[in-house]
């Protein structure tokens, strides 16, 4: 089993407008609600994918109820911990005559300590049963910052490896407890070495800096231009298929849904690699974030190509 921790939830609507301008009202032509945050989207495409997953973390009122509903409809196991207020809603407008994203990230309620021990009870319960653990996203408002840093030590106590993709503090802290894999896309990469517009010899260089700090598995995603990865010291680049993205919004979290879903079963790094990339570019052709069509994913896998560094 995999098990998915996602500490920010959200309900993830997409607005579809024909135009949008600032100022004016606007006519919603179609609409999407989804169970979202990062972990979620990790936790649909995993189990689309065909693993057991299961799916924790911290809800609130009506909206963690419409998340949790919503997770377990799809046949994921559901053990969140529940605290006061709503959980957040992230809206993203689609303007159909461009194709441009504008999205709107509701802050989410606070972590009291009484959730937070809770938290870290259950999550040991599942890591026990996991053979990967998905920390993703945003931390709530009142949690610690090295929160991550604690639960990659709980998981870490277990035989299950740890995922962390997050960013900021929470990311800094999280590489000091030593996860099994991180993903920072290419604007992490770039807060983290304090440097912007960085070269394509600085992105690999980077990359090659996180894994000397003794993690196995760092992903740098570039978007639609794929990644640049270390595997237990080995570098990798990776091109996804040409594609016209859909909806890019959950991309990343199936880059790591598909590699947690490659770990467990057992592939090599290059075959793990293409499986990430296939369900990162299937997501992007679903309007839907954390939602891939099997089919499509499969024929993708032989459309992406991996090579050596």
């Amino acid at each position: 089993m995999i098990t998915t921790v996602t500490l920010n939830p959200a309900i993830d609507k997409t607005y579809y407008v024909s135009s949008f301008a600032a100022g004016s009202v606007q006519r919603v032509a179609r609409q999407i609600a989804e169970p979202g945050g990062k972990g979620n989207n990790a936790a649909k495409v995993i189990r689309q994918l065909g693993s057991d997953v299961a799916a924790t973390g911290f809800i609130a009122g009506s909206n963690g109820s419409f998340i949790e509903r919503g997770l377990a409809e799809r046949g994921i196991h559901t053990s969140f911990v529940r605290g006061e207020g709503e959980s957040r809603v992230c809206l993203n407008i689609i303007e159909q005559s461009s194709g441009r994203s504008t999205e709107l990230l509701e802050q989410g309620p606070a972590m009291e300590e009484k959730q937070l021990s809770e938290l870290k009870k259950t999550l040991r319960r599942l890591a026990l049963q996991s053979s990967v653990v998905v920390l993703s996203g945003s931390l709530p408002p009142k949690a610690p910052e090295d929160l991550y840093a604690e639960l990659i030590a709980i998981i870490r106590s277990t035989k299950a490896q740890a995922f962390l993709d997050a960013s900021g503090a929470a990311f800094s802290s999280g590489l000091l407890a030593l996860p099994y894999f991180i993903k920072p896309n290419e604007q992490e990469l770039e807060q983290w070495l304090g440097k912007t517009e960085l070269s394509e010899a600085e992105k690999i260089d980077g990359a090659r800096q996180l894994a000397s700090r003794g993690i196995a598995e760092v992903c740098v995603t570039l978007g639609g231009r794929g990644a640049i990865a270390f595997i237990d010291g080995e570098g990798y680049r990776v091109t996804p298929p040409a594609i016209r993205a859909v909806n890019t919004v959950g991309c990343g979290d199936s880059f790591v849904a598909g590699m947690a879903f490659a770990l467990e079963h057992g592939g090599l790094p290059m075959e793990r690699l293409r499986v990430a990339a296939a369900a990162a570019s299937a997501n992007a052709m679903s309007d839907k974030a954390g939602d891939i069509d099997y089919a499509l994913f499969q024929a993708y896998v032989g459309q992406v190509r991996v090579t050596a560094l």
